[in-house]
């Protein structure tokens, strides 16, 4: 499974509803694991971005599905990254030659 990073900031219409963030956190919790994606953490921050959510997802188009349908609802706007551990890391490094 891979790992994703997903930074998440709020429209003007989630902040018009910012009191059902939480219940819209685990819509996302549930909608992920229909897609065979586990939710890892989820925490709400100040700063740039209002939300930061990790997943791991068996792949690429898998998180790309859960990234679109999150930012379909239209109360945020999301950033994904694909996230390396060190021995992941290490064998892309590996790869260099």
């Amino acid at each position: 499974m891979a790992t994703y990073i997903v930074l998440s900031s709020f429209t003007d219409q989630g902040i018009r509803t910012v009191k059902d963030t939480t219940k819209r956190a685990d819509g996302v919790r549930e909608m992920a694991r229909k897609m065979g994606i586990e939710t890892k953490s989820l925490y709400w921050t100040v700063g740039k971005y209002d939300v930061v959510a990790t997943f791991e997802a068996p792949d690429d188009a898998s998180m790309t599905a859960l990234s679109l349908a999150i930012a379909g609802g239209g109360n945020v706007r999301t950033q994904t990254m694909r996230a390396f551990t060190k021995d992941e890391m290490t064998g892309v490094i590996g790869k260099l030659g």
